[in-house]
């Protein structure tokens, strides 16, 4: 199988889980596609050999983390930072698993208040969404100075009051802004998302 290798907290479990799994035996013939170079130095050390999607423009499967999860399985990722390789991979993925907790379903996307990424354009970002009531920062480090990605692009994050009432029509609005290279709307791309609660693990599928 060719697999997708998510970015973030809860992906790098799930590489942690792959490169045990190979270790032992238990795995074999993957090859790992990952969306970050944070994922490509874990999975490297963990030795998952790895290739880049120019050479495997088909993928079996993508696994990776949200930051919210909506009723139809509609997701906003990226607040890691790699959202532009990681829609890309998923994109051309034939299944796309996400794993997450239970704190990360929302009613609707932008409901739980946190920064939905948008790479680049700041101004006329805020003013599209102004009955939703949101807020756009230009992402910073911890030194103040912009957040640079892997694919040395700047990140606005969209903080929202209430949540986005139409999520494929803001994608669309979004991605037209000239300099506008990716948003972290990953609508109808999830296969199945496995949910970790307080109540054990639970499995929602479309």
């Amino acid at each position: 199988m060719v697999l997708g290798l998510g970015t973030g907290s809860t992906a790098a479990f799930v590489v942690s889980k792959l490169g045990e799994l190979l270790k032992s035996g238990e795995l074999k013939d993957i090859v790992g596609i990952p969306t970050s170079k944070r994922t490509e130095e874990q999975a490297r050390s963990l030795g998952i050999p790895l290739s880049v999607l120019d050479d495997h423009p088909k993928l079996d499967l993508a696994i990776d983390g949200a930051d919210e999860v909506d009723p139809d399985l509609n997701l906003v990722k990226g607040r890691g930072g790699a959202l532009l390789r990681e829609k890309m991979v998923e994109a051309a993925s034939d299944k796309f698993v996400v794993v997450a907790d239970e704190t990360k379903l929302v009613d609707g996307l932008g409901g739980s208040k946190l920064a939905m990424p948008v790479k680049y354009n700041l101004v006329r970002l805020k003013e599209l969404f102004n009955e939703e009531g949101v807020e756009a920062k230009l992402r910073l480090n911890d030194d103040g100075k912009p957040y640079v990605t892997d694919n040395s692009n700047y990140i606005v994050d969209l903080y929202f009051q209430t949540p986005i009432r139409d999520g494929y029509a803001a994608g669309k609005e979004i991605l037209s802004f000239e300099g506008v290279v990716e948003h972290g709307l990953f609508l109808d791309m999830a296969t199945a998302v496995i949910i970790a609660g307080t109540s054990g693990v639970e499995v929602k599928t479309k």
